[in-house]
């Protein structure tokens, strides 16, 4: 096996290229992953274009699904050849945050106290958009594909599925609320997915993109709003008697968490996935002045084995068409192309596919 493999590099704000680097040797307690399908994530944008800050030379992305190539000392119930993903979280499960119940704040060794914690591939270490990732604490980590399930069809669970639906359990969807998703991308259309999954009896969707509302039917919505032809809080209001139970945001946009707020009845939950960039402010008067028993709370992708046997147990019971989101495959060869036509959403782009 060659000493050195094909990856993404960040080289610095605006440049993410190809680069020989060194093939990872797995060391105790890790797994190296021959990556056979990632994607990229709006997150590698914001890192693409300085807005999340990484360090130069760092092997970007963070959802990998792959086959074992290698097991280093203490993994255990795996072998090589393996279909595996692994969640863009990867935590330890003995940590302070892991052992308290809050994996994806995992500390690694440290006290978990830093936000993005548990979140390593692409941030902290280096990621899967590569001919090979090596995955830390593997043993809690590692999840085996069922058979009968294609890598397309569980590329979403390592960040988009988890992320989105963490929104709904994030935000306490209980049976019979209603809840409104503003932003129908990838993990607003999961979102939408987990509402209805978690017993939403109204799920709203709001976009602007045509395509993007009619997918939002079918991932689980009742009405789809768009917000160019109409005034929708005044609209989710009228439909809701007064304002949703949760309202979710999963664009990452200031304008869009304050109609959010706008959104919700006294008492209700913004349920808050979007990653900021800049200054984020809340208005007194949506915010009532402090007064209105409003929750609000964000959440930070799930990880580990655990969820991702979950999730992919969904995509297995074939409930919403999932796999119908990844709608442009590349090869790692292409890796700019694909960042060029994600980051700049041409082509009615959801997701896309690069297969090293």
């Amino acid at each position: 096996m060659s000493a050195t493999m094909t990856a993404a590099v960040f080289q610095g704000k605006g440049k993410i290229g190809l680069r020989e680097v060194p093939r990872p040797v797995p060391g105790i307690g890790q797994a190296l992953i021959r990556v056979t399908l990632t994607t990229i994530c709006g997150t590698d944008v914001h890192i693409l274009k300085g807005e999340y800050p990484v360090r130069d030379g760092l092997v970007v992305g963070h959802e990998p699904v792959g086959v074992v190539e290698e097991l280093g000392p203490g993994v255990l119930g795996y072998q090589k050849g393996d279909r595996v993903i692994v969640g863009a979280i990867t935590p330890c499960g003995q940590c302070r945050a892991c052992l308290s119940g809050v994996a994806s704040q995992c500390g690694h060794g440290g006290s978990g106290s830093e936000a993005a914690g548990g979140w390593r591939f692409g941030n902290t270490i280096d990621g899967c958009q590569a001919e090979y990732v090596l995955v830390p604490d593997a043993q809690a980590n590692l999840a085996r594909i069922p058979d009968g399930l294609a890598d397309e069809e569980v590329l979403l669970c390592p960040d988009i599925m988890s992320t989105g639906f963490s929104a709904a359990e994030r935000g306490h969807v209980r049976l019979g609320d209603s809840v409104v998703v503003f932003a129908q991308g990838p993990i607003g259309l999961c979102a939408t997915a987990g509402a209805r999954l978690a017993g939403a009896s109204l799920v709203i969707a709001v976009d602007s993109v045509p395509e993007r509302l009619d997918f939002a039917r079918r991932m689980g919505a009742d009405v789809v709003l768009n917000f160019k032809d109409q005034d929708v809080v005044a609209e989710i209001k009228r439909l809701t008697d007064g304002g949703a139970d949760v309202a979710i945001e999963a664009l990452g946009q200031a304008q869009t968490f304050e109609s959010c707020l706008r959104a919700i009845r006294p008492g209700g939950t913004l349920s808050s996935l979007g990653v900021y960039s800049g200054h984020l402010t809340i208005p007194l008067d949506a915010y009532a002045a402090g007064l209105g028993d409003q929750t609000i709370v964000n959440s930070l992708c799930p990880g580990g084995k655990e969820r991702m046997r979950r999730l992919m147990s969904i995509v297995a019971a074939k409930r919403f068409p999932f796999r119908e989101l990844i709608t442009h495959p590349f090869r790692l060869a292409e890796i700019e192309a694909a960042y060029d036509l994600f980051s700049h959403q041409r082509d009615g782009v959801m997701k896309v596919a690069i297969r090293p």
